[in-house]
């Protein structure tokens, strides 16, 4: 059988027993619709290049942890690609205040969302350290559960629970803050 003719399911599974021939077709299959994502998320070609390589090597490196809910692994890349490309936006956006000059004016909405931040990692610093572990890994750093599982060394359906809880106790402070 020829390998361009598998499923996305038996693609990625091929990619997680090493085979490379399965990731250049998920490559010429879904890279398209990959990079026209990410020219809607990223400004310059440089960064959709860079966006849609992050991609699909995020998907090499983590396909035995993908789970498909349907028989297409592209709603995974184009949610990978989103984050990706959020994250190299954000760090283009640290970069360039970085740079910016001493005497350049800081408005009042820039240190509301600067509050509204140190407000939020205050309160994730109040949780027991490994639901904070679970936070960072998942909700802030975009890590998959199953990624937290095995760093933390607790189930997948731990971590979802972690996670569950952690954003109603997040959503209930930020309720009870704003009244």
């Amino acid at each position: 059988m020829n390998a361009d003719d598998d499923s996305d399911a038996e693609l990625v599974r091929g990619l997680a027993a090493g085979d490379k021939r399965a990731l250049a077709v998920l490559l010429r299959r879904h890279s398209p619709s990959v990079t026209r994502y990410a020219w809607a998320l990223v400004a310059s070609q440089s960064d959709v290049e860079e966006v849609v390589q992050d991609t699909f090597v995020t998907c090499w490196r983590k396909a035995d942890g993908i789970v498909l809910p349907d028989s297409s692994v592209l709603p995974w890349l184009l949610t990978t690609c989103r984050y990706l490309a959020l994250n190299l936006n954000r760090a283009r956006v640290r970069h360039a205040t970085d740079e910016l000059p001493d005497d350049v004016p800081v408005s009042d909405h820039d240190v509301d969302a600067r509050d509204r931040l140190r407000w939020v990692m205050g309160e994730i610093d109040k949780l027991s350290a490994l639901d904070r572990r679970v936070c960072e890994l998942c909700l802030i750093d975009g890590r998959s559960y199953a990624d937290a599982a095995i760093e933390t060394g607790i189930s997948v359906g731990a971590v979802r629970q972690r996670v569950s809880r952690s954003r109603a106790r997040l959503r209930k402070a930020a309720i009870d803050n704003e009244n």
